[in-house]
């Protein structure tokens, strides 16, 4: 998919994706080049982030080219009621490639059908976020040695949380056994749960995160999206469903390492920070070089 979008995982096939790995792992042992060099990539950031715009950001300078953007939507003409059909319209006569996080499902395809230069999508609403999937991929395979056959748990807020939809799609490709684990009101929606079903990926749901510990690979953590939640006190119900501790470690397996796409609330006690199995912060420099491979192989260059 050279010099087209990215924004859902499922764009990309599953050679892609061990494509992007491999790169991936080329700019970790080598991040400084420059491929963008004299390139202009336009970051639009109509959501707060940290890591996602800052690691971007940082992927755009490793490869020489150049950033222009906004990192909050109040500083944009969206404030003056200009439509994202015109802003992106606008950038695309600016930049080579738009990088766009915007708080509504589906912007980013819309996005992509309105622009003249490929868009990358780095999170649209509940719905998708596959770049934080691919750079999920990237941990989880230098940590395993593998991607095929791992069991994997998934906590928290399964049903708002965009980076559990995206990556369980792209596990589809590796045989996994996947436990779930949230409150009745954070439950995996439907339509994923149809899409294992037809992709034959074996699945369990779960309250209780003690029946799952000591069984899995990957412990995939949360946070609840307060953003998300309409009811003030819907959330105050479920924001603490799950925290968990360094003590609850103490039997799980050696191989176990610990994901959380940040930020984190409570969901994960400071305690749990010194543990060997805690790769949390890894992961999100992983985010780095993940980002640096899927721009160079959109663009051609790589």
């Amino acid at each position: 998919m050279k010099n087209m979008s990215l924004v859902s995982i499922t764009d990309f096939s599953r050679e892609e994706i061990l494509h992007i790995l491999k790169l991936a792992a080329k700019f970790e042992a080598n991040p400084n080049q420059k491929l963008l060099d004299g390139k202009v990539v336009g970051c639009l950031f109509f959501e707060p982030s940290t890591r996602t715009r800052l690691s971007f950001e940082t992927a755009i300078n490793r490869l020489g080219g150049r950033v222009i953007g906004f990192s909050d939507s109040s500083s944009s003409s969206a404030t003056k009621g200009e439509t994202l059909k015109d802003t992106i319209k606008m950038v695309s006569n600016y930049a080579d490639l738009i990088v766009m996080r915007h708080p509504l499902e589906g912007s980013a395809r819309y996005a992509a059908e309105q622009s003249r230069v490929p868009v990358i999508n780095a999170g649209d609403g509940a719905n998708q976020h596959p770049t934080q999937t691919l750079l999920d991929l990237y941990s989880i395979q230098k940590t395993q040695g593998k991607l095929n056959d791992l069991a994997i748990a998934m906590v928290g807020d399964l049903k708002y949380g965009r980076t559990v939809h995206s990556l369980l799609m792209a596990m589809s490709h590796f045989q996994p056994m996947f436990y779930f684990v949230a409150p009745d009101e954070l439950r995996l929606p439907d339509e994923y749960k149809r899409f294992m079903k037809k992709a034959h990926i074996a699945f369990h749901e779960y309250r209780d995160l003690n029946e799952v510990i000591n069984y899995t690979d990957i412990l995939y953590m949360t946070r609840v999206q307060k953003e998300r939640f309409a009811d003030p006190m819907e959330y105050e119900k479920v924001k603490n469903a799950y925290v968990l501790r360094n003590e609850m470690l103490s039997q799980s397996r050696n191989n176990l390492r610990i994901l959380h796409p940040l930020p984190r609330v409570n969901e994960i006690h400071t305690d749990v920070d010194v543990n060997e199995k805690a790769y949390y912060f890894q992961q999100a420099e992983n985010g780095v070089y993940a980002r640096m491979a899927i721009i160079a192989h959109i663009l051609g260059l790589a």
